[in-house]
């Protein structure tokens, strides 16, 4: 027992290694995983002190957890026999396709990403590109019941609408976003997961995966997450509101126990004096389908001149960006929505119309829309006044408080970008940019 054993160098080092990994991973991991897991629980209760809604333990669960959670759920179970029964597929097969489905879905919440440099950085990049303003802002927000799961439902214009809101909304809650196939792409995919967002299928979804997504969502609403979705599903191509989809919100509404806790949906409604992506958006509505010509030389192309002009000092930010907070809508309060999704949806899409806020650029577009041919300044400095005295209750930014100053930001704004041509009769469309300025006029048309 006691005799010498000769080892040849390699091997000694080679049994040293597995030591150390087996060390680490049954005594040192663990421990630093309890240690680094306290510290966390005690900052989040210090940060659910100045949240008006506490992040809730269900997104603290591990992402692996509450993958198991998923799939081992009754209800998913059933979906995984029936799709089994359906394709002709094994079960096990059926299993293994529900358990990538619950990958895809479910995100991987971190409150240090989202509180620390996410909410950093959304604040940064919204007032490095715009002037920000806070539109309508409903004073019964503050009455909302903080046991209460709470949906922000937005209109859909830009990517940069997920910053703003971010942004805005980072002492209220940590927002839950869902989030189309455009960001399931390493490494941006464990990026936007570490904030909370799901991923969602809009395309290429079959029953199995429908009802593994349904089952995930009302799980979240059922634990009180706070969401943030768009009804209409997709960025509106011509500018103007789009009817809501019934997808999530029926998911959410199918889950709701008034006994347990009430859903509220907080109607949010954005507008922008400058759309990053409206000539994309514009030509895909041209061309009669949803096919972006955004290729990553295009986009690279645009960051490197944008970069180039702030390193030169001719950079300007793209005017204002606004968002409104309107009327929320409590599902308790209005039982006979819960079995009703279209009219929930056909409300909350009345809400957002009434408070999506009247920017510089939109109004003036609007009223080159209207006009028959070229207009003069003082035209159109009347043409703002009497439209702005038809938007009594709607919310109206005015650049430094003036009408006519806010004529004059509209204008150049759009006669920078080429979209407006100066002529000796005033101002007008230039050729071929019709469809591009109705994009902004439509923002705001329901409202005239």
């Amino acid at each position: 027992m006691t005799t010498p054993v000769t080892l040849p160098l390699w091997l000694f080092l080679l049994i040293l290694l597995f030591a150390a990994v087996t060390f680490a991973s049954h005594f040192l991991f663990p421990s630093v995983r309890w240690f680094l897991r306290r510290r966390m629980e005690r900052a989040v209760s210090r940060l659910n002190e100045r949240l008006v809604h506490p992040i809730e333990p269900f997104r603290l669960l591990r992402r692996y957890d509450l993958i198991q959670r998923l799939i081992y759920d009754p209800e998913v179970t059933r979906a995984i026999v029936d799709h089994a029964r359906e394709t002709g597929v094994r079960e096990d097969v059926a299993f293994q396709r529900a358990r990538r489905y619950a990958r895809e879905i479910v995100p991987s919440f971190s409150a240090y990403a989202y509180f620390s440099w996410g909410v950093w950085a959304s604040r940064k990049l919204s007032n490095a590109l715009y002037r920000v303003r806070l539109g309508h802002h409903s004073a019964d927000l503050e009455g909302i019941d903080k046991t209460a799961t709470v949906v922000f439902v937005m209109n859909h214009r830009s990517n940069m609408d997920y910053v703003l809101v971010t942004h805005l909304a980072a002492d209220r809650s940590a927002l839950s976003y869902a989030v189309g196939e455009w960001a399931h792409v390493w490494p941006l995919s464990r990026l936007i997961r570490s904030m909370g967002a799901y991923f969602i299928r809009r395309r290429y979804g079959g029953s199995l995966y429908r009802r593994v997504l349904r089952r995930y969502v009302q799980m979240a609403t059922s634990g009180g997450v706070t969401q943030a979705i768009f009804p209409e599903g997709r960025l509106s191509l011509d500018g103007a509101l789009a009817p809501a989809k019934l997808g999530l919100l029926s998911y959410m509404t199918e889950a709701f126990d008034p006994s347990v806790r009430d859903v509220v949906f907080v109607p949010v409604a954005i507008n922008y004096d400058r759309v990053l992506e409206d000539s994309v958006l514009v030509a895909a509505g041209q061309s009669g389908g949803r096919r972006f010509d955004a290729r990553i030389s295009h986009v690279m192309a645009a960051v490197l001149r944008q970069a180039w002009l702030r390193v030169t000092g001719r950079f300007h930010r793209f005017g204002y960006a606004a968002v409104s907070f309107g009327k929320p809508l409590s599902l308790r309060e209005h039982p006979r929505l819960v079995e009703d999704p279209e009219s929930l949806a056909d409300a909350l899409m009345a809400r957002i119309a009434v408070v999506v806020p009247v920017l510089p650029v939109p109004l003036v577009a609007w009223l080159l829309v209207q006009g028959d041919g070229a207009q003069d300044r003082a035209t159109l400095e009347r043409g703002f006044s009497a439209a702005l005295d038809r938007l009594d209750g709607a919310h109206v930014h005015l650049a430094r408080n003036s009408r006519d100053y806010s004529v004059e930001v509209g204008l150049r704004t759009l006669t920078e970008r080429g979209l407006v041509t100066e002529g000796p009769d005033g101002f007008a469309i230039a050729p071929n940019h019709e469809a591009l300025v109705g994009y902004y006029a439509n923002s705001i048309r329901h409202l005239l």
